[in-house]
């Protein structure tokens, strides 16, 4: 399993009441900072207005070849601007997907994460930021992202396996910073919180199901 382990998680707080100790570069935003800037977003309406689209993919642990036990990640909902990717998802079958983008700022995440509730609503469970392990090294970078000086984890399909580690999409660098309380850590990529059961993906038009 090409899938490099969570890392140690350097600082200290919850970030659903904001407090941190971080001690890393001072130019990056606090906990407190990212969980003010992103609130907003708690309406997916907010999200979608400001360009956040989703292919209505809820992803377990599972299905990254990880434990049932270790939860979910959630529903993503995604700024391809910011990951590099063009306007529109390339066709089925069009290999897997690339993107040239480096952007790391949590101020503003290149990805939002909903855990779909049963009444239909969403609930923002996380952030993230993802890029693209050819961009970031062609932009000079040595080793992976970091964030106050956790490092973001490399997720790499190995072909030997029935599980494909990077669903879909070319190596790539991605952390998570979650909302609430996490059992797993502040920076892991799944929480045994969060779960995909009352995720429901929209249906085909009537006519589209006949072809």
């Amino acid at each position: 399993m090409a899938y490099q382990s969570f890392g140690r998680t350097f600082c200290i707080g919850m970030f659903a009441v904001g407090v941190a100790a971080c001690a890393s570069n001072s130019l990056e935003p606090s906990l407190g900072k990212i969980a003010a800037l992103t609130d907003k977003y708690r309406d997916v309406n907010v999200a979608k207005r400001e360009g956040y689209t989703t292919d209505n993919k809820c992803t377990t642990a599972e299905m990254l070849g990880f434990p049932n036990e270790m939860g979910a990640m959630g529903l993503h909902y995604v700024r391809r601007d910011l990951l590099g990717l063009p306007p529109k998802p390339a066709p089925p079958g069009s290999g897997r997907v690339s993107g040239t983008g480096t952007h790391t700022d949590f101020r503003s995440p290149a990805m939002l994460v909903y855990e779909p509730q049963s009444d239909g609503t969403l609930n923002l469970v996380a952030v993230e930021n993802l890029v693209f392990a050819s961009a970031w090294q062609a932009s000079g970078n040595q080793g992976p992202p970091t964030f106050h000086g956790q490092p973001y984890v490399l997720l790499v399909d190995k072909p030997d396996t029935k599980i494909d580690e990077a669903h879909g999409w070319e190596p790539h660098y991605e952390l998570h910073i979650w909302r609430g309380d996490n059992p797993n850590g502040q920076f892991s990529e799944f929480s045994p919180r969060v779960t995909c059961g009352y995720n429901k993906v929209p249906q085909p038009p009537p006519h589209a199901m006949n072809h």
